[in-house]
């Protein structure tokens, strides 16, 4: 079964963002787009109580209405790029059930997030954020387009994409505790597709018996020496499977999330990973990945992984 990338559309000027940004990955990557959305409407949570409830449209009109967002969706995505292969899909039931279900089958699964402002970044709302935390397909959430990227002709190859959009990096945050593979690669192909440079940030804290550079200088530059060893250690494989990407590495002290939030000022995309737990409290994102969700001001792709 080809794999699609699906984008899950609410009507929302994010979301229109996110499908024009899948439209675009899926010609990267020579897959068809798949334009999906839950028809089964519910009241919202901040509704008030006022004991007569909020009034929910029949499920004829609500299944009409899914068609003609869906519609209106593919005429916009197709007109602009007429060799795609576009599908549509109106699915039954809530929205979180139903973009899980449709991530199943995806390459990625896109979906737009409220954007306030460049500064304050990414507004979770709930769909997004219990799909982000259960999904075990790649996610990637776009705000509305502000990069130049997002505005690129439509058939372009990679390298005229990178040269609209001025060579942004693809940025990475790495663990080097816990190197994934999936999500370097994942890293290394968007930077390979874009014909683009990959920067990537690992964050690492000093040890408890540290007092400072100053005080203790050789110690210091030893370990300075050794994470940069170990972060040329784990990239090797990769440039060697990736020779033409060109590669920016930068261990950073300190949390990576404050540095993957300014390095994505000026990105085209940030990936970072997410680590699977099917424990019985819940999904998790980890602080990371949330300061970096709630800040970024590009799009965001997070990995899910073992």
């Amino acid at each position: 079964m080809t794999r699609t990338i699906t984008v899950g559309l609410d009507g929302s000027p994010a979301s229109l963002a996110a499908a024009d940004w899948a439209a675009r990955e899926a010609q990267l990557r020579g897959l068809p787009l798949r334009i999906v959305t839950a028809w089964e409407w519910q009241a919202p949570a901040f509704a008030p109580a006022t004991g007569l409830g909020v009034p929910v449209p029949p499920s004829d009109l609500q299944r009409a209405s899914a068609q003609r967002l869906l519609a209106q969706a593919r005429s916009r995505v197709g007109e602009a790029r007429p060799g795609l292969r576009i599908d549509t899909d109106e699915i039954p039931g809530l929205p979180v059930p139903a973009l899980l279900k449709a991530g199943e089958d995806a390459e990625l699964l896109v979906l737009g997030s409220r954007g306030l402002s460049k500064a304050a970044g990414f507004l979770l709302g709930s769909v997004s954020h219990a799909v982000l935390a259960s999904c075990e397909r790649p996610v990637v959430l776009v705000r509305a387009a502000e990069h130049g990227e997002e505005e690129a002709p439509p058939e372009t190859s990679a390298r005229e994409v990178s040269a609209v959009t001025g060579h942004r990096d693809v940025v990475l945050g790495l663990d080097l505790h816990k190197p994934n593979d999936a999500v370097i690669d994942f890293a290394f192909d968007a930077a390979s597709r874009r014909a683009a440079p990959l920067r990537i940030i690992h964050g690492w804290t000093l040890p408890p018996y540290y007092y400072g550079g100053a005080l203790m200088p050789d110690l210091n530059d030893g370990m300075v020496k050794q994470v940069r060893s170990e972060l040329s250690d784990v990239l090797r494989p990769w440039q060697e499977r990736y020779p033409a990407v060109e590669v920016h590495a930068q261990a950073t002290i300190g949390g990576a999330g404050r540095h993957l939030v300014d390095a994505s000022s000026d990105a085209a995309l940030v990936v970072v990973g997410r680590q699977i737990r099917r424990a019985t409290v819940g999904a998790h994102i980890g602080p990371v990945t949330q300061a970096l969700l709630h800040h970024a001001a590009a799009p965001v792709a997070v990995i899910s992984h073992d």
